[in-house]
């Protein structure tokens, strides 16, 4: 017969806990980045290949018709202004891909989670060495495409170093928010509602295509605090030699969705894991 203290030893743990976090998310990451090695030149081909097509085709093409674009009350040439938006979405997209399909097939489909937690490795530790390692892949995937747009001469601003974290941290974001749906999922399928009926919408009210100012005013105030417009908010000016506006908001703005992302996606993971 249970006795009142063993019943509440029994109890069990809620899903909503504070994150168990410690260094033993270290060697999950490491794995990932010995196991990315042996396919890195053929995934950094398809990561930067879309966006720069999107760069060229926009930028060159519509560019010619669009000439320059008001940023700022600067004149700015729209590839630059295209090329300032188009490298947080890749960062958006990368990461997003990689903490989609790569950690569900991980987590579902290889059973590689279940491997890794046999040794003293908590699921918590796995969650976060998953998130951080579909950031930096991410910015693997912009630094080359930085790489090509110092090459074409879009920008040859200083302060393009100061992007370099900035985009690291939108990898973060977006990877936190995506291992929700990773958590929800059933099989690959459900990361078409993901990229349907969030990414896409965002892309196109974020101001990486056009300034936000010729949204709708009632649009506008929701494009406002959108994470992917907080990003280019704060990666736009570097671009142009500039330091951003309201640099502490579009930060917390971003450091919020992380956190309150990472923290949804760890308790739906543990309770999917609990099942």
């Amino acid at each position: 017969m249970s006795t009142p203290t063993t019943a509440r030893l029994l109890k069990p743990q809620s899903i909503w806990r504070t994150p168990e976090l410690s260094m033993r998310f270290w060697p999950v990451f490491l794995r990932n980045l010995l196991v990315w090695r042996k396919l890195a030149i053929p995934s950094l081909v398809g990561n930067i290949a879309e966006p720069l097509m999107w760069l060229v085709a926009f930028g060159y093409g519509m560019g010619a018709l669009v000439g320059q674009i008001t940023v700022n009350g600067q004149q700015v040439p729209y590839i630059l202004f295209l090329a300032s938006g188009s490298i947080c979405m890749s960062a958006m997209q990368s990461a997003s891909f990689e903490a989609l399909y790569s950690a569900f097939s991980r987590m579902h489909v290889q059973k590689t989670w279940d491997g890794i937690m046999n040794a003293p490795v908590s699921l918590d530790n796995v969650v976060l060495a998953e998130m951080l390692w579909a950031a930096f892949k991410s910015l693997f995937t912009v630094t080359a495409i930085l790489g090509v747009m110092l090459v074409l001469g879009i920008s040859h601003s200083p302060k393009l170093l100061v992007a370099w974290p900035i985009l690291l941290g939108v990898g973060i974001t977006f990877s936190c928010i995506a291992l929700i749906f990773n958590a929800l999922a059933k099989g690959y399928d459900f990361f078409t509602y993901y990229f349907t009926l969030f990414l896409t919408p965002m892309m196109f009210l974020s101001g990486v295509f056009f300034p936000l100012d010729q949204l709708p005013s009632a649009v506008r105030v929701v494009a406002d605090w959108l994470p992917l417009s907080n990003a280019v908010a704060l990666v736009r000016p570097l671009f142009m030699d500039q330091w951003p506006a309201d640099a502490v908001r579009h930060l917390a703005v971003l450091a919020a969705y992380a956190v309150v992302s990472f923290w949804v996606a760890l308790a739906l993971t543990r309770k999917r894991f609990a099942k």
